[in-house]
């Protein structure tokens, strides 16, 4: 497997209740030494419980339900990440919340839900050989700070990546 086989996938959601549902998608993936990202707000499905929403997490988030009203419909969210996927394997630091989001928004054009591979098997992958590769990665994670927001979230373990093959290579990836 190839870093260019890779796209890490986050989710933010509007709780954490058993009837929420994903908010935001962002996906990032590595191309020509630089990280690159995309994210999108979701408008909710008609189908999802709005008692799912939390205003505590929209705070969190800094994402309102009033925005979400004029954020891509969650099928055609749903048909953009199934675009995307083609031919990657899908990265995330929580693969079962995210697979979890992952398979609300598929339901919605009843596609397949993508296997998710856990963050620390990508690391193992592709530093593993290389104990201070390793420790660049989760110094990295330690040092860039998690906003909340999906696409900076994926694009935060995408650098750390990034960041550990240039410490196993003494240059970044080709």
């Amino acid at each position: 497997m190839k870093i260019d086989d890779i796209i890490f996938i986050d989710f933010e959601a509007s709780g954490l209740s058993p009837h929420s549902w994903p908010i935001e998608a962002g996906l990032a993936w590595i191309v020509d030494r630089s990280v690159q990202s995309w994210s999108t707000l979701i408008q909710p499905h008609d189908g999802w419980h709005q008692e799912g929403w939390s205003e505590h997490s929209a705070t969190v988030h800094g994402i309102s339900r009033r925005m979400l009203d004029a954020a891509p419909s969650a099928c055609d969210v749903a048909h953009e990440l199934a675009d995307r996927f083609r031919g990657k394997v899908v990265v995330s630091d929580d693969p079962e919340q995210d697979h979890s989001w992952a398979a609300t928004l598929m339901a919605c054009i009843d596609g397949p839900v993508r296997q998710i591979a856990d963050f620390d098997a990508a690391v193992g992958t592709f530093c593993g050989k290389d104990p201070a590769a390793v420790s660049a990665v989760y110094q990295s994670i330690e040092v860039i700070r998690a906003p909340h927001r999906a696409g900076p979230d994926a694009a935060r373990l995408a650098t750390a990546i990034l960041k550990g093959l240039e410490v196993a290579t003494g240059r970044l990836p080709d």
